[in-house]
């Protein structure tokens, strides 16, 4: 009885769900890391290489420069207006392909193309097209991140239980109805994956996009000028800004990653 208490009281306890084990193998490689990034810069082994605790230093300050945070903010916001618009458009696209086959193979050839061509590549194009540069750098990432929520919602759909779809339409639903209340709730672990990989996408090319246009506010435009100073100061800049970028981007992918394990808990079932 007492054991079956405690075994109650550990489910409905949070912190007893937490892998101990594996976030301390977190901090000791992470640990390491830092530790041999210290020990390589200060032997001169990479002149060119600040040396780790002073990098940490520099990314610390940069949480109170406004000046940077303005950028990230920036940064930030055109990802989540591109992940946003990306949702609108690729989950329905996605559905369409999935449910109606003849739409599926008359457009695939048209998918197959464009899907490979690097969005990086179609900045020029862009700048062209939408102005101010906000514009450009929202629709690349809108293109960017497209892909893998409409190539997941189609495989989400396909993924579908024949026999559920059929009792439906048995019952006199129709269409829509089927791709309502069993092909979308079926395939929203599959569509949340996308948008999680997608949201990977999103910094990547936003960055990407300041950092080629120049005059765009964000984090790229912050690693031009950090990048255009003298000595070993700038280097820091670099380095301190990366780790920002690096770290916003893993607290993103943790977020979604616990989001879709506590929405779609039954899907692990």
């Amino acid at each position: 009885m007492t054991a079956a208490i405690d075994g109650t009281r550990r489910e409905r306890d949070p912190l007893a769900r937490v892998p101990i084990g594996k976030i301390t193998r977190h901090v000791v490689g992470v640990a390491a890391f830092l530790l041999l990034w210290e020990v390589v810069s200060r032997a001169g082994l990479f002149t060119w290489l600040p040396n780790a605790s002073d990098s940490l230093i520099r990314f610390a300050t940069l949480a109170a420069d406004p000046v940077f945070l303005g950028d990230l903010a920036a940064t930030l916001t055109a990802a989540i207006l591109g992940l946003g618009l990306a949702v609108l458009l690729a989950v329905p696209v996605g559905l369409l392909l999935g449910t109606v086959p003849v739409v599926e193979e008359t457009t695939r050839a048209i998918v197959e193309f464009l899907r490979p061509i690097p969005s990086v590549a179609l900045i020029p194009l862009a700048l062209f097209f939408f102005t101010p540069e906000i514009n450009a750098k929202i629709a690349l990432i809108v293109y960017a991140a497209s892909w893998p929520i409409l190539i997941n919602t189609l495989y989400g759909v396909r993924d579908v239980d024949p026999v559920a779809a059929e009792t439906l339409r048995s019952f006199g639903f129709g269409a829509g109805a089927v791709v309502w209340r069993v092909a979308l709730p079926s395939a929203a672990p599959f569509i949340f994956t996308g948008v999680r990989l997608a949201a990977s996408v999103t910094l990547i090319l936003a960055i990407s996009v300041e950092y080629f246009v120049g005059g765009a506010s964000g984090v790229g435009r912050f690693l031009i000028e950090a990048s255009t100073g003298i000595g070993e100061s700038a280097m820091l800049d670099v380095i301190a800004t990366l780790i920002w970028a690096g770290l916003v981007g893993l607290v993103v992918n943790a977020v979604l990653l616990r989001a879709e394990r506590r929405l779609f808990r039954w899907r692990s079932a």
